[in-house]
């Protein structure tokens, strides 16, 4: 009977015991110089992925970031389903998503008794565990992964980011939406529509629109002064305003078209011409004084009054929050949309995400290291995929005549329900899928999101550090950010005038911001060179 461990707190000790595969008559297996019995059945990507009976690997990994659902539950059909087609039993130990680090941390450390496949409490941007030589090296067994050696080459920027600095490649991704979804700037097309106003696109217009706002009894009450114009949480406005200003400042790094590395909030000219900008705003009112402390609650809330005219948040909740605070939202139009990304002296983008979400690795010391290898690659097969992001055929989606697929009644109305079935699983590397969440969201906020896909800039790249690259990291960035944080509210606020900006420079470059800079570059130039 397979085994089923759902640990909850870092104080749970695991004993777990590595099993060996069993071996029969009819099985295709032979022993290796170390007695280990090796799966030699011929996998072409396709389940099941083994001829053995009785065949059963181990995983560690995270459970349902939902409360009411565990994965490990014969409910979780989904997830079942995997395992059956990949004809392997799976011994799952499954920790809780708000606990996994501090529980799994001390387990990688101490390298011992680790299960086959092990869902990593981070990215190891540090190389931490490639270098203590916990994972095997994927890429010398990509004769067993043809779907993920598939996938590589369809992607070489996921590639690239997933080489580490050896050339290897150690980890399987799960990987979320990079270009559709993102934040963006939200309007209150009811107030645009009573002032007879486009959405802007310039700052120019944007900042004529907001002190129309402000001057105009938008809500109707018979008081012009209890409107708010812009409703933005503090760390949503880099963001929204420093591309205009040919920054990337969600990253902080970025590299400009001769592929040289700058610190967004080094540079001497655009920055300040930035902050110069968030200082009139906050000056004119138009940015409110509290602005640190805003909350997306307090948002709603003013939206569900009428309140306010602009936020900027992730797409997900222009229809799904924000406009069902309006009593007459009927899902055909939006109220609070979204808008193209802002342009100022440079052309305005939306920064995208870089995709890999998290990673999943094999560990050196499995005893079924082929066979965990081989169900690795078929999780992220396309059959897998689409049940990550569908489920169940005519339980939780049938297909039109036209071959569409789409979500059925009770999947669309009951998303607990489908949680517990599994979908998207937070334990197997899954795909978020483009086509499964606009099924679920009404057909104008579809169209708004499809528009301003086409208006985004790459991201900072992931990429893995060296050892020596990780020791000056630590030293320096930590504090050069919490810095950088400090100066940006004292410059906005005016509580630093900005003749100060000149010291905020040279205080940076005696914190070795430029140090930091050059290990940044020496980083893109090797992500550049597993590029091609």
């Amino acid at each position: 009977m397979k085994k089923i461990k759902k640990l909850t707190t870092i104080t749970l000790s695991l004993t777990l015991a590595a099993a060996s595969l069993a071996g029969c008559s009819t099985s295709k297996s032979v022993e290796n110089s170390q007695g280990e019995r090796e799966d030699t059945y011929n996998y072409t990507g396709e389940g099941p992925i083994t001829d053995q009976e009785n065949a059963s690997i181990s995983i560690l990994a995270t459970n349902s970031w939902y409360s009411t659902v565990d994965l490990t539950s014969d409910d979780a059909l989904i997830v079942k389903e995997v395992e059956k087609r990949a004809g392997v039993d799976v011994d799952w130990t499954m920790i809780d998503p708000t606990t996994y680090t501090d529980a799994v941390s001390p387990m990688l450390a101490s390298g011992t008794d680790l299960q086959d496949i092990v869902s990593l409490p981070d990215l190891d941007l540090n190389s931490s565990y490639i270098k203590s030589a916990l994972f095997e090296p994927l890429d010398t067994h990509f004769d067993l992964m043809p779907n993920y050696k598939a996938y590589l080459e369809a992607n070489p920027e996921v590639k690239a980011s997933l080489t580490a600095e050896d050339g290897h490649i150690y980890y399987v991704p799960t990987i979320g939406l990079a270009d559709n979804y993102l934040p963006c700037v939200m309007y209150n097309q009811k107030w645009l529509d009573q002032l007879n106003m486009e959405q802007p696109k310039t700052l120019d217009d944007f900042v004529t629109m907001l002190r129309a706002f402000r001057d105009n009894d938008m809500n109707g009450n018979g008081d012009t002064t209890d409107e708010i114009p812009m409703s933005v949480k503090a760390d949503f406005l880099p963001s929204m305003f420093g591309p205009a200003f040919g920054l990337d400042l969600d990253n902080g790094f970025y590299v400009d078209e001769n592929s040289i590395v700058h610190y967004a909030y080094y540079e001497s000219e655009n920055y300040k011409k930035y902050l110069s900008f968030l200082n009139e705003l906050y000056t004119e009112g138009l940015l409110e004084m509290e602005y640190t402390s805003l909350t997306r609650d307090q948002i709603t809330e003013r939206f569900a009054q009428n309140m306010t005219g602009v936020t900027f948040d992730y797409s997900w909740q222009m229809s799904q929050l924000y406009s069902k605070q309006f009593q007459e939202y009927d899902q055909e139009t939006g109220i609070v949309v979204g808008g193209e990304p802002l342009s100022g002296e440079y052309e305005g983008a939306y920064v995208a995400i870089n995709p890999v979400k998290w990673i999943y690795g094999v560990t050196t010391d499995s005893k079924n290291q082929n066979l965990a290898i081989k169900f690795l690659d078929f999780a992220m097969s396309e059959e897998c995929q689409k049940l990550y992001a569908w489920g169940i055929e005519n339980e939780t989606y049938t297909v039109t005549s036209k071959g569409d697929k789409e979500f059925t009644e009770k999947a669309l109305s009951d998303n607990l329900w489908l949680q517990t079935l599994g979908i998207n699983p937070a334990c197997l590397p899954y795909h978020n899928s483009i086509e499964a969440t606009n099924v679920l969201l009404p057909q104008w906020h579809v169209d708004i999101d499809e528009k301003l896909a086409t208006k985004t800039r790459k991201p900072w790249p992931q990429i893995y550090a060296t050892q020596e690259e990780t020791s000056v990291l630590s030293q320096y960035l930590v504090d050069i950010e919490t810095y950088v944080e400090q100066m940006s509210v004292a410059f906005i606020t005016g509580n630093t005038n900005m003749n100060e900006f000149d010291n905020y420079i040279s205080s940076l470059k005696s914190m070795h911001v430029e140090d930091i800079i050059k290990i940044k570059q020496d980083q893109y130039n090797r992500y550049l060179a597993a590029l091609e």
